[in-house]
């Protein structure tokens, strides 16, 4: 008899775990090849996971709520077609128990719900319910890691955040609810009255007296504010788990790769004036507002196809040389958390397709609708700094790749112009590009050229191009 295990999927090269938020199916139903049997969430994205295969899911593995690392197991299946009714129970009763791993109880399906498919799953004695929520607040009300997230950023006390009304399944709070909440609570000035509680329980002195017999060589929490001996105090923000998985991975990236950054500076007058010239026909064509990142992008894959060398990862002592150009472009999230969505086979698309692409994943990734596939894969990432105003930028590698790219804004002053008849001073739209690379194999000739010629092409900009 043919089995199938499902797998908790990769959602990307910085999420190593997601959080089940509820089964679709239960055991002894029967699933359709690439129906969803299952939704879970992670502190970037919520998604539904589908089989590959079509059968009976005959073995839950971990309730709803649960914390499942990437590539564990989470149901057995049977192959529809080889399926079949067991006659009996099998003589040792252990056989029909899984054992989950760290320490999860798992849900198997009991030995009556196995006899005929369809059978509504019932966990057996002692074990979670697969409805135990992953958190909750007062009311007992369940919230994804997305939504507290973002409750903490907003610092929205729990009370408040179980007055919001939800959409979701079972009146569920989803981020759009809570996002559309915000935005109605900011028009109306109305401001949060204590932060969301952390996940550790603060200490709470029951008056001033018995605050100030506590020892004073302690630090004691208050009201998510810790007061310590010299009379000071902090407020206390716990880490989301976005942020917590972000420091570990630039911080792991730090380690890996020895990092070093070569910069150049732009002159894009010729592209400025190209895209104000163009951009409301553009617009009005294709519907697409028109921004310099797009334009980053061509001038990016124009240079990785000149130095190939540079669209690599390190696996051990390999090199992995790609042929496909996936280019990552780093994306700030209303929680002020970053995510790299990928334009894959960025080098298969005009202007205008990557003005489409762009543009839409940075409004999926504000929303909070992109898909696990979108958020991996990248063998090169843009980083355009120059959105928040800064002139340069000396980013961290996001691993495994070899390289990333900041372009600073695009700001006016005087530069030296060189003509024929000699050089003048003219006032020209200048940026800065910063080229961090892995020393480890890329040399500083090889990392200095690529931004060169990015430069290059961005400065040789056809102000008589046509869109």
């Amino acid at each position: 008899m043919a089995r199938f295990e499902l797998v908790m999927p990769k959602m990307g090269e910085s999420i190593t775990e997601a959080t089940i938020l509820k089964w679709l199916k239960q055991g002894g139903e029967q699933v359709s090849k690439d129906e969803a049997v299952l939704e879970i969430a992670t502190d970037k994205v919520d998604s539904e996971v589908p089989t590959p295969v079509g059968g009976r899911l005959v073995e839950i593995l971990h309730a709803e709520g649960a914390v499942v690392k990437v590539g564990a197991v989470l149901a057995i299946l049977e192959d529809a077609a080889e399926s079949h009714v067991p006659t009996s129970t099998p003589s040792n009763p252990t056989e029909q128990a899984s054992v989950s791993p760290q320490g999860t109880n798992p849900l198997s399906v009991p030995a009556e719900a196995q006899v005929t498919p369809h059978v509504p799953y019932v966990p057996a004695p002692g074990m979670p319910s697969p409805a135990q929520p992953l958190s909750s607040g007062q009311s007992g009300r369940f919230y994804s890691p997305l939504v507290l997230n973002i409750a903490r950023q907003e610092n929205l006390p729990m009370a408040e955040l179980d007055a919001i009304p939800g959409t979701g399944d079972q009146g569920r709070l989803t981020k759009k609810d809570l996002l559309n909440y915000l935005q109605s609570r900011r028009q109306t000035g109305i401001a949060a009255s204590a932060p969301l509680a952390s996940v550790a329980p603060a200490i709470q002195p029951s008056s001033e007296a018995a605050l100030a017999a506590l020892p004073q060589e302690i630090s004691v929490q208050r009201a998510g504010v810790e007061l310590d001996a010299r009379g000071g105090s902090v407020e206390i923000i716990e880490m989301d788990r976005m942020r917590k998985m972000i420091a570990e991975n630039m911080v792991a990236s730090k380690r890996i790769s020895a990092h070093v950054t070569s910069f150049v500076e732009a002159d894009v007058t010729n592209l400025h004036y190209w895209r104000e010239e163009h951009k409301a026909e553009f617009e009005k064509r294709f519907n697409e507002k028109l921004t310099f990142t797009p334009m980053f992008v061509e001038a990016v894959v124009k240079a990785i196809q000149d130095y190939p060398m540079i669209n690599v990862s390190v696996d051990g002592t390999r090199i992995l040389k790609h042929k496909e150009i996936h280019i990552g472009m780093a994306a700030a999230l209303p929680s002020g958390n970053l995510i790299v969505p990928v334009i894959h086979h960025a080098d298969q698309l005009n202007l205008v397709g990557l003005t489409k692409r762009v543009n839409d994943l940075a409004h999926r990734a504000r929303t909070g609708k992109l898909r696990p596939e979108e958020i991996q894969g990248g063998t090169f990432t843009l980083s355009n700094v120059g959105t928040f105003g800064n002139v340069m930028g000396t980013p961290i590698i996001a691993q495994p790749q070899v390289a990333i790219l900041a372009v600073g804004a695009v700001r006016k002053r005087p530069a030296v112009i060189e003509t024929p008849q000699g050089d003048f001073i003219g006032i020209r739209h200048m940026m800065f590009l910063s080229h961090s690379y892995d020393h480890r194999v890329v040399d500083g000739a090889l990392g200095g050229m690529f931004v060169k010629r990015v430069a290059e092409y961005l400065e040789k900009w056809d102000p008589s191009r046509g869109i």
